[in-house]
């Protein structure tokens, strides 16, 4: 028997998850014809969840995900890529 620890990093775990989020989205509002960036932005700064098409259940997905920590991901990112 081995004794090891096994060490979760949740942080990159949540990390992962938002991104498949939103690569998820992205994708449904691609495949319906959207300019995918555009219409995320306008949900981050407004809030509206229609600028998020229903398709492959989109809006809900995204709704699940906090605005500022998707906001606050995408910005880190940025800056340390």
């Amino acid at each position: 028997m081995t004794d090891k620890t096994i060490k979760f990093n949740f942080v990159d775990d949540h990390d992962a998850e938002m991104r498949r989020t939103l690569q998820t989205v992205y994708d449904a509002l691609k495949e319906k014809g959207y300019n995918p960036v555009s219409q995320i932005v306008g949900y981050i700064l407004s809030e509206d969840p229609t600028y998020i098409t229903t398709h492959k259940n989109a809006r809900s997905i995204l709704g699940r995900v906090d605005r500022y920590d998707l906001l606050q991901a995408l910005v880190e990112n940025y800056i340390t890529k």
